[in-house]
């Protein structure tokens, strides 16, 4: 998953988050409601060195949201970190839910 200067591709990265903070959602969404990728916005700040991880964070009025309404949005932060503990990127992720139709 390399670009062509060594780093992390930032296709990558971006799916990285879109994972950390997709399954975050997906642990709080009723089985009757899809979850659904609305928007991400990503600003590549600087080189990544190194692996990277994703920790995403939700509210506990977001998670109280998710369980009690039938269709709505939240908007997730994700912190990326690299490998020498930087953030090379700055990103955050709408998910919306809907009622799973029957």
């Amino acid at each position: 998953m390399q670009n062509h200067i060594g780093s992390v591709h930032a296709a990558a990265t971006a799916l990285l988050g879109e994972s950390a903070t997709g399954f975050l959602i997906g642990l709080h969404i009723p089985d009757d409601k899809i979850p659904l990728l609305k928007s991400m916005h990503v600003d590549y700040v600087k080189r990544s060195v190194g692996d990277l991880v994703a920790m995403a964070t939700v509210t506990p009025e977001q998670i109280e949201a998710m369980r009690n309404t039938d269709k709505g949005d939240v908007t997730v932060q994700v912190t990326i970190t690299d490998a020498k503990g930087n953030e090379p990127v700055e990103c955050e992720f709408v998910w919306a839910w809907v009622p799973k139709k029957r």
